[in-house]
């Protein structure tokens, strides 16, 4: 379908919330060069004309082989039929299947898994949960660390490990490398079925030679599979052997496989393991800001403390959370502020009415404690740096692990509203610019994130 193409291509460039949000619900009409896009309200039809509209016009076209013209109108001014097939319009269908560069044997293996590849390292969110994976990862992608061969990366689902994969595969294919891409799945069809149709050199010939980088996905799902745990072993074996480099996803370490044969767990893990941990408040907050700002989105500061606050699993289900907002915001046609996103969160999340505040003594007393001096020392008048910085990371914690109005923090540090809006800055800022600040306030927010879980005292 011409339209289904189109949103495939655009979905290599924009977050999954931006194609929930704004493209799902378009409404097509396709007429042979003329492309009509019938939107649900005024303020979506804005909206993909002054953020996505250009992106749209550039993917219709290339899709088209042809210049089209695009227009945008309200879903309710005129009768539409949304487009079943690209049979209804007279804008030729590519070639998906014939297609030279979609055979396997080309420079650059395309298969399914590899049409979207979104992700960058510059748009993966850094933080004390996955900055060793991130590392790793980079290293790989600039073929450079040749120890870290193979490498592991392990995490639950949602944590960014397929995000790091993409992101390698992407660079390594900018480089002109041949990237091969599949899930451990496909890597068993595919062998099962060199196997029965007796083609073997074929298969051995497609994953091992001039392969620059080989990325397996789901490694977990080979556990108690001994033919095909064989075969990539052998294939493991010839590619870290020649240098080519090999990334392995999956969601448990290899330790923790059941059914998986000793020589393949210890090639698994002959390079390096690195695991991607559930991301802390810094993270989260960034991660929201990051995803937000890339689909057009400004979430007012309450509205993204809110949300980070309440929303401890995965990126997936930040991005979920994401989704329901800007999508209830796009239908009900109303801006996003806190009543919209309390509502919006509602519908995904239990956690309003479970959560546990901190309160803002216990967070002083913790920042006290980590940087050796006391709570009363942080309430007094010194501007000397050992007490002004401590200060100010108390001040910006109280905000996010509290329901306390910036007043009554303010009063706790014997101090005026603005003061604590200045530290919300001013730590902003600093976390951003420097690296042992940020690991000190993440560690500092691991601390506040383990007395949370802790239970209430009866």
């Amino acid at each position: 379908m011409f339209w289904n193409e189109v949103v495939r291509r655009l979905e290599a460039e924009v977050p999954p919330f931006v194609i929930e949000a704004w493209v799902r619900p378009l409404i097509v009409e396709v007429n042979g060069d003329r492309i009509r896009l019938l939107c649900p309200s005024a303020l979506h039809r804005d909206r993909v004309r002054d953020r996505f509209l250009r992106q749209i016009l550039k993917h219709a076209e290339a899709e088209a082989g042809k210049p089209v013209k695009i227009e945008l109108d309200l879903a309710d001014s005129a009768p539409a039929k949304r487009i079943l097939t690209a049979r209804t319009s007279t804008i030729p269908e590519t070639q998906t299947t014939s297609a030279p560069e979609r055979q396997p044997r080309t420079r650059k293996l395309r298969k399914p898994e590899q049409h979207n590849l979104p992700y960058t390292f510059e748009n993966f969110v850094v933080g004390a949960c996955n900055r060793l994976a991130r590392e790793a990862s980079l290293a790989v992608a600039q073929g450079i660390q040749q120890t870290v061969n193979p490498l592991y990366l392990a995490s639950a689902p949602g944590l960014g490990k397929t995000h790091l994969a993409r992101a390698i595969a992407a660079a390594r294919m900018r480089t002109d490398g041949r990237v091969i891409y599949a899930s451990s799945e496909s890597f068993t069809n595919q062998f099962t079925g060199a196997i029965r149709d007796r083609k073997m050199d074929l298969f051995k010939k497609r994953f091992r030679d001039g392969c620059d980088l080989l990325v397996v996905e789901d490694v977990q799902f080979l556990g108690g599979k001994k033919a095909t745990q064989f075969e990539l072993f052998q294939t493991l074996s010839h590619l870290v052997g020649i240098g080519a480099r090999v990334v392995l996803t999956a969601d448990r370490l290899p330790s923790e496989i059941a059914g998986l044969d000793e020589r393949v767990r210890s090639h698994m893990t002959a390079g390096l393991v690195a695991t991607l941990e559930a991301p802390d408040a810094l993270v989260r907050r960034e991660i929201l800001r990051v995803k937000a700002a890339s689909g057009g989105v400004r979430l007012p500061n309450d509205c993204l403390d809110l949300l980070v606050d309440v929303v401890r699993g995965s990126v997936r289900d930040l991005e979920g959370v994401l989704v329901q907002l800007v999508t209830t915001s796009s239908l009900l046609k109303r801006p996003i502020n806190l009543e919209l996103t309390e509502q919006a969160l509602a519908k995904v999340s239990k956690l309003l009415t479970t959560k546990r505040c901190l309160a803002i003594g216990t967070i002083i007393g913790v920042v006290a404690k980590l940087y050796e001096t006391t709570p009363a020392t942080l309430a007094s008048r010194s501007r000397r740096k050992e007490v002004m910085v401590p200060r100010q990371i108390a001040m910006y914690l109280c905000r996010r692990y509290t329901n306390q109005p910036t007043s009554a923090i303010a009063r706790a540090f014997a101090r005026s509203h603005p003061s604590v809006s200045n530290a919300e800055q001013v730590v902003e800022r600093r976390v951003l610019e420097s690296a042992p600040f940020r690991y000190k306030v993440e560690a500092i927010s691991a601390r506040l994130d383990e007395l949370e879980r802790q239970p209430a005292s009866p």
